[in-house]
C-alpha cells in the first residue's frame, strides 16, 4: 500500500515541475515584480479561459501577465486575472486537516472520512451519502473523482455547483442538438453582423469577450433588465421585464415569420416539432408580446428585422438566461432563433451559451453527473455496456440513473435521507438560495466533509476539513466556453499540508479499497488524461486526438478533436457544420413556450422585485477576491441600486445604509445606491459578499428541467436603518 504521503504528493522532495516559458514571451517588468522563472498557464476564474504567465521567485509567485501567444485573450487579462498570483499567499489558507474543530492529521482525517461514510451506508444504504463538487479543479481531477465516486464509493448521488449556473444550457442544448457542447467559437463574435448578448453581461462576468465583441463590425444587441456596464457599450440595449424573455423571443419569430424572414418549411425539413412551434406562435401577436415582455412594438420588430435581416448573427447568452425556472426553455427559444435563421454550424453564426466557471465544461464532459463521460446518457444499455469495456468493469456497476441533481441532494439533506454530505471546492452557505434553510441542513449531518483552499462560511459547519492545492498549485487542463482544452501548470507548492485535489482522491480510493482495481499505475494528473482520450474517443466531446504536447503546440485546442482525422492542429472550431446533430435521424428539435409568472411577485407587504448578479471585482463568494487587497479596494462591500423614484418614497440616498427583506430573511444593512441603472420597482444586489448575503432573500424555484435555481426574481422590500440625510423634499442624490 502506497503511504498517506505519496499519494497525496508530499514527499516530492522539492519544488514542483513546473513548464517555464520560453525566452521572449513575456513582456517588461517592473524590477519589483522580477521573477526567477515564468510558467505558462490558464486563469482559474471564469470560462473564458485566458492564457497567463505566473511570474516565480524564491518558490513564491511575484507576477503575472497575459500570454501574448495564447488564441483566447492575446495578452489580455481582466483585474481578477491581473491580480490572481496573490492568492496563492494569503490569509485563510488551509493548511492541514482538521477533524472536529481541532488540527489533525491526514491519516485521522482520511479515517474519520472513509469509516464515516461506509458506517452510513453499511446502516442506510448508498443514498445516505453524497457528494457535492465544483467546476474549478482541472478536468483529470474531474475524471478520477467521477470513477471514485460512482463505482468506487457506488454513491447515488452526485452533482456540482455548475448545476447553479449552467444546468439549463445543458438540458437546453440536450433538448435542441441532442447532446451538450456550445456550437461556436469566441472568433465567431468577430465575425457576426450582429452579436446578441441576451442576459449576459460579459464586461462585468467575462471581462476578455469584450474585446471580441468590440473589435468585430457587427452591430450589438444587449436584452437586460438593467443597463449594465455591456448594455452601456452596446448598439441597442431593450431593458426586456423580468422574466420577459420567453414573451420577447415569441415576439420576435413571429415577426420573421410574418415578414418572411425566416423559412419553416426549410426548418421543417431539419428539425422536429415546427407544427406545434407554429401553432402556439397563432396566439402570438406582436402586441401581445411587447405588452409582456416590456420592449414597445416598434423596437421589438425593428430588432427582429435586424436579426432576421444579418447575414450572420451570435445568440450568446449567460446566467440572465439560465438563472430561471424557465432557464432551459427560453434556451431552447435561443435555439429555435438560430435554427430557424440558419445561424448554427457557420462563421459568425451561433447559439452560444458562455458557461461560469473555469472548468465547468471539464465536468460537464467527464464529471459523472449528468451524464456519464463522454456525454454518454445513464438510461443508453449500448453506453453503459461501451463504458464498463472500458473499464473492465461489469456495466452492473453503473448508476442506471443520475441520482439527485444539487436542489435535490439539499432536499434529502433536509428530510434526513442523506445523513452524510462531501463538499469539494465550493461555498453553498453563501451560495445557494435560501440559506436559513440551507444552514439548518447542514448543521443536521451525521458527517460533513469539506475539502477546499480557503477557510469559508462552510467548513466552519463541517466534521472534517481536507486542505486541498488551488489554482497554480497543480497540473492538469481546463476547458472553456468554446470548447478549448488549455494547460493548467503549477507555479508553486500548496502550502503547509495541503495538497492537490487528485492526490486526495487517490488516498481516498486507498483508503476505499478500490484504488487497484479503478487507479492501478497512476501517479499523476496525466495518467488521467491518458485514460480519458480512450474513454471520449468518438463521442461528441472527443479527446483522443487531444495531447499535452498538442496542446503546447496550439496554445490550446477544441473539441472535437478524433485521434487520426484530418483536424487543424487547433481542433474544431464549430459543431453541426454538416447540417446534422446529435439526435435521431441527424434532426434538431424546436419547441413551443409559453411564459411562467413570477410565484413571488410584488405585493404590498414586499414591493419591489430583486435581481441578483456579479461584479467584475470579484468571483462567486468572494472565497478568493476576497482576500486580495487591490480587488477588496475596488469594491469593498455590498450595495443595493434603487431607482431614483423609489429612493424618494422611501427617503433613502445614495451612502445610506438600508435594510432589504423578503418573507424568508433579510441583509440587515447594505449600502444604497440610487441610480437609473435598475428601473423603477426593481433594485439588484451583488451575490458575492457573505456578510450581506443575496441568498438569504432569494427563493428556492428551480428549473424542474435542469433543476437550476431561480436566483432572479423574488419580492423584496427596501427600509432605511440610518437616517437619510437632510435633502429637499421629493429629490435624492442620483448615481449614474
Amino acid at each position: 500500500m502506497k503511504s498517506v504521503a505519496t499519494l497525496l504528493g508530499l514527499d516530492h522532495g522539492g519544488e514542483r515541475y513546473a513548464y517555464v516559458a520560453q525566452a521572449g514571451a513575456r513582456g517588461p517588468v517592473s524590477a519589483s515584480r522580477a521573477a526567477d522563472r515564468w510558467v505558462a498557464t490558464t486563469c482559474g476564474y471564469c470560462s473564458v479561459g485566458c492564457g497567463m504567465l505566473v511570474g516565480v521567485r524564491d518558490g513564491r509567485a511575484v507576477a503575472v501577465e497575459g500570454d501574448a501567444r495564447h488564441p483566447v485573450n492575446r495578452g489580455r487579462l481582466c483585474p481578477k486575472g491581473l491580480s490572481e498570483h496573490h492568492m496563492l499567499d494569503v490569509d485563510g489558507r488551509l493548511t492541514t486537516p482538521f477533524v472536529d474543530g481541532r488540527p489533525a492529521r491526514w491519516d485521522a482525517a482520511l479515517d474519520r472520512t472513509v469509516e464515516g461514510f461506509k458506517r452510513l451506508i453499511d446502516e442506510h444504504g448508498p443514498g445516505s451519502v453524497a457528494m457535492l463538487s465544483t467546476g474549478q479543479l482541472v478536468t483529470e481531477e474531474f475524471y478520477t473523482l467521477g470513477k471514485l465516486v460512482r463505482l468506487g464509493m457506488g454513491l447515488r448521488h452526485y452533482d456540482g455547483n455548475t448545476t447553479l449556473c449552467m444546468a439549463s444550457a445543458v438540458a437546453g442544448y440536450k433538448q435542441s442538438f441532442g447532446t451538450d457542447g456550445p456550437p461556436g467559437c469566441y472568433e465567431d463574435f468577430e465575425l457576426a453582423d450582429v452579436v446578441v448578448l441576451w442576459g449576459a453581461n460579459i464586461a462585468d462576468n467575462h471581462p476578455l469577450l469584450a474585446p471580441r465583441v468590440l473589435n468585430g463590425e457587427g452591430r450589438v444587441i444587449v436584452i437586460d433588465p438593467r443597463v449594465t456596464k455591456t448594455a452601456m457599450i452596446a448598439d441597442v440595449h431593450l431593458p426586456v421585464r423580468p422574466r420577459g424573455d420567453v414573451a420577447l423571443l415569441n415576439g420576435i419569430i413571429r415577426v420573421l415569420l410574418d415578414e418572411g424572414l425566416a423559412d419553416a418549411g426549410a426548418l421543417q425539413r431539419t428539425a422536429d416539432g415546427v407544427p406545434a412551434l407554429l401553432a402556439q406562435l397563432d396566439s402570438w401577436t406582436v402586441e401581445r408580446a411587447a405588452a409582456e415582455s416590456g420592449i414597445d412594438v416598434d423596437t421589438l420588430v425593428s430588432t427582429a428585422r435586424e436579426i432576421g435581416r444579418a447575414e450572420r448573427c451570435v445568440f450568446a447568452w449567460t446566467m440572465g438566461v439560465n438563472h430561471s425556472v424557465q432557464g432551459t426553455q427560453t434556451v431552447t427559444l435561443l435555439n429555435t432563433l438560430a435554427l430557424l435563421t440558419g445561424n448554427v454550424g457557420r462563421p459568425g453564426a451561433a447559439p452560444f451559451s458562455i458557461t461560469g466557471q473555469s472548468n465547468a465544461m471539464g465536468t460537464r464532459e467527464t464529471g459523472f453527473t449528468a451524464s456519464m463521460p463522454g456525454y454518454r446518457a445513464y438510461d443508453d444499455p449500448r453506453a453503459r455496456d461501451e463504458l464498463a469495456a472500458l473499464w473492465g468493469v461489469s456495466p452492473d456497476r453503473l448508476p442506471r440513473e443520475r441520482g439527485h441533481a444539487y436542489p435535490d441532494i439539499i432536499d434529502g439533506v433536509v428530510a434526513g435521507e442523506i445523513k452524510g454530505l462531501w463538499i469539494i471546492a465550493t461555498n453553498p452557505i453563501v451560495s445557494y438560495p435560501d440559506r436559513e434553510v440551507l444552514e439548518r441542513a447542514l448543521r443536521g449531518l451525521e458527517l460533513l466533509v469539506v475539502q477546499d483552499g480557503f477557510d469559508t462560511p462552510t467548513t466552519r459547519l463541517a466534521d472534517v476539513v481536507l486542505p486541498a492545492g488551488i489554482w497554480g498549485e497543480k497540473d492538469g487542463t481546463f476547458t472553456n466556453s468554446e470548447r478549448r482544452v488549455s494547460r493548467v501548470r503549477a507555479a508553486v507548492s500548496p502550502p503547509g499540508e495541503a495538497c492537490a485535489d487528485f492526490g486526495i482522491f487517490l488516498a481516498m480510493a486507498e483508503r476505499w479499497g478500490c484504488a487497484d482495481e479503478l487507479f492501478a499505475g497512476w501517479t499523476e494528473p496525466r495518467d488521467a488524461f491518458e485514460e480519458w482520450r480512450r474513454v471520449s474517443a468518438g463521442r461528441p466531446c472527443d479527446y483522443s486526438g487531444i495531447t499535452y504536447e498538442r496542446i503546447d503546440a496550439a496554445g490550446g485546442v477544441q473539441w472535437p478533436c478524433p485521434e487520426g482525422a484530418d483536424v487543424p492542429v487547433g481542433g474544431t472550431a464549430r459543431l453541426y457544420t454538416d447540417g446534422r446533430y446529435n439526435r435521431p435521424g441527424g434532426r434538431a428539435a424546436v419547441f413551443a413556450v409559453e411564459p411562467v409568472p413570477i410565484s413571488d411577485a410584488p405585493r404590498a407587504d414586499f414591493p419591489l422585485l430583486l435581481n441578483t448578479g456579479r461584479t467584475v471585482e470579484h468571483w462567486h463568494t468572494r472565497t478568493k477576491t476576497g482576500r486580495i487587497p487591490i480587488l477588496e479596494g475596488l469594491a469593498p462591500e455590498a450595495w443595493v441600486e434603487i431607482h431614483p423614484d423609489d429612493a424618494a418614497d422611501l427617503g433613502v440616498g445614495s451612502g445610506d445604509i438600508v435594510r432589504v427583506e423578503s418573507s424568508r430573511g433579510a441583509i440587515d444593512r447594505i449600502r444604497a445606491r440610487v441610480t437609473s441603472i435598475v428601473r423603477r420597482g426593481e433594485v439588484f444586489v451583488p451575490f458575492h459578499w457573505d456578510e450581506a448575503c443575496a441568498n438569504r432573500l432569494t427563493v428556492a424555484e428551480f428549473d424542474p428541467i435542469s433543476r437550476e435555481p431561480n436566483y432572479k426574481q423574488c419580492a423584496v422590500k427596501v427600509t432605511a436603518v440610518t437616517p437619510a440625510r437632510r435633502r429637499r423634499p421629493g429629490r435624492t442624490r442620483v448615481r449614474r
